[in-house]
C-alpha cells in the first residue's frame, strides 16, 4: 500500500533522530531509553534495550511496555506524516495481543501503515525480540488527526 506524500517533507533519520531524541527527554520513552532506529513514509522502528525498568516482577518484558512501544511507535509516526501546524495526531484506540515473553536482550517495535484516511490513520505494530525474531506482541493503534485550536 501506498502512502501519501507526507507534508510537509518527511524527515530524513537524522532530523527524525533529533526530533525524537528532543520530544522524549522527559516521557516515558525517554526514561525507558527507547530509541527511534528507522523511519520512513511507510513505517517506523523503535527500539529498547530489555532491562529491570521495562520488567514486570517476574523477570519478562512488561505487557504495558509492550503497550507504550506500540503506541509510542504508531503515534510519532502519525505526527511525522501531518502537516503540525495545522493538525495533531491523537489516540483512539490501542488494541494489543501479547502472544509471548522475552527476559534479555532488545525488543523492536516495528510500525506500519494499514490505512491513512483524511482524519485518521491506522497502523499495525509487531513488538519483537531483536535476538530471535520472535513477535511478542501484536498491536493496532488508530490516531485521529484533529485541528490545531488557535489561541
Amino acid at each position: 500500500m501506498s502512502v501519501p506524500e507526507a507534508t510537509p517533507p518527511f524527515p530524513d533519520l537524522m532530523t527524525a533522530r533529533r526530533v525524537w531524541e528532543q520530544f522524549t527527554r522527559r516521557t516515558a520513552e525517554g526514561h525507558l531509553g527507547v530509541e527511534l532506529v528507522a523511519v520512513s513514509p511507510e513505517g517506523l522502528v523503535l527500539e529498547l534495550a530489555l532491562t529491570d525498568r521495562a520488567r514486570q516482577p517476574y523477570g519478562m518484558l512488561h505487557g504495558g511496555v509492550s503497550a507504550l512501544l506500540a503506541e509510542g511507535a504508531a503515534s510519532t509516526h502519525a505526527a511525522m506524516l501531518a502537516d503540525l501546524a495545522r493538525e495533531q495526531p491523537v489516540g483512539l484506540e490501542l488494541n494489543a495481543s501479547h502472544l509471548a515473553s522475552a527476559r534479555e536482550g532488545r525488543v523492536q517495535a516495528r510500525a506500519r501503515v494499514l490505512r491513512r484516511g483524511h482524519a485518521t490513520v491506522v497502523h499495525e505494530v509487531h513488538v519483537v525480540h531483536v535476538e530471535s525474531g520472535r513477535l511478542l506482541c501484536a498491536a493496532r493503534v488508530t490516531n485521529l488527526y484533529r485541528p490545531v485550536e488557535r489561541a
